[in-house]
């Protein structure tokens, strides 16, 4: 029984940031928000989310001993990856207002909570680049339609595919075969592709699933996430239509099939350039920006950034139902064991760490 179990306001007003799941907890790097400065190399914020106690963190920062501290350390930014693998979560590429895209590869540890510059060979992703052994653990990379304007130039768009390999870090530009047929050239036409692709990682070939029946509409800046082997997608926009989404599609990758999936409870609003992490059973999403309901709350698209926070159930438990059930009736809690009417709280009680919403009339 899929449903949308915990909503709360007051997080991170983040849009375009980037995040991974460690354990209980979601590591949020960056992003952008309307009204802050990314013209200054300010170092970039990273809030954690504690998925047992519902609540936010903000990290203090990292001071180096390095005069390089700017390169040791990313500059705030939006637009960017962010991979964990072991204990370290790889950050790579996004941009800001002055610097524009950046190509140094960032390591966070968790352990730790240390940012640092590991030496990455071919940094740069140009000219000749080493091999790595296909054993490795690795990074892949994909450079599809405007994610290149926040990895490798800001004027074009590309179909490139670079590997690292974190035990020696060193860069691979991949030979891909079969390249997707719009190629990497800039256009001014707005495209928006709702076939699925997929690339195969052991003949470095990207292979083409048969149409079906049954296909969402074509959309960028959406969120996708694996549970329990299949692919699932939320969100999203096409300008074409002029239209945000929050439907959610499930693919499912040997019947090479979509489904529209409607989960119970009351879901997100329809946005864009959100994130969403796994955690066990429960998908963790926050942030992204929608058209603004309210004239001048929003940026000069007339868009409003979220500090909202939704929690997707795979898997509702009878005592998660239960405490929902108090939620929606407000039924009496002075009867109910103090734990379990401390996490009626936690799931109530909306965080306090965001900044007010900056509005184009000042």
């Amino acid at each position: 029984m899929l449903r949308w179990a915990v909503h709360l306001e007051g997080g991170p007003r983040r849009v375009n940031h980037a995040a991974v799941a460690v354990g209980h907890k979601v590591y949020s790097f960056g992003g952008y928000c309307s009204g802050e400065d990314y013209e200054t190399l300010r170092q970039i914020d990273v809030h954690v989310f504690n998925a047992v106690s519902l609540r936010w963190i903000k990290l203090p920062p990292v001071w180096t001993n390095s005069r390089d501290h700017v390169r040791e350390v990313p500059y705030m930014r939006y637009g960017h990856s962010a991979v964990l693998i072991d204990d370290t979560v790889y950050i790579w590429g996004g941009r800001n207002d002055t610097e524009g895209a950046c190509n140094v590869l960032y390591a966070f540890d968790v352990s730790k909570f240390q940012l640092l510059t590991p030496p990455a060979h071919s940094c740069s992703c140009s000219g000749l680049l080493s091999t790595a052994p296909h054993s490795a653990p690795q990074i892949v990379f994909l450079s599809l339609g405007d994610s290149c304007l926040s990895v490798f130039q800001a004027d074009c768009f590309s179909n490139d595919i670079h590997k690292l390999d974190t035990t020696n870090m060193t860069w691979t530009l991949i030979s891909a075969k079969v390249t997707d047929r719009f190629g990497p050239f800039h256009s001014n036409n707005e495209i928006y592709c709702n076939r699925i692709k997929v690339f195969d990682t052991e003949t470095n070939s990207w292979l083409d699933s048969p149409p079906t029946p049954v296909l969402p509409e074509g959309r960028r800046s959406h969120s996708a996430f694996s549970y329990n082997g299949e692919l699932y997608v939320f969100g999203g926009y096409n300008a074409r239509l002029n239209r945000h989404f929050h439907d959610l599609w499930k693919f499912n990758p040997v019947s090479l099939s979509w489904r529209k999936i409607e989960p119970k409870g009351k879901g997100p609003c329809p946005r864009r350039r959100q994130c969403c992490c796994r955690v066990g059973d429960k998908i963790i999403l926050f942030g992204g920006t929608s058209p603004s309901p309210e004239e001048g709350m929003g940026d000069e698209f007339d868009l409003m950034d979220h500090s909202d926070l939704y929690i997707l159930d795979f898997s509702p438990s009878l005592k998660t139902l239960c405490k929902l059930a108090v939620i929606q009736y407000s039924l009496d809690q002075s009867c109910l064991p103090h734990d379990i009417r401390w996490e009626l709280s936690a799931m109530t009680t909306n965080s306090t760490i965001s900044r007010p919403v900056v509005s184009n009339q000042g």
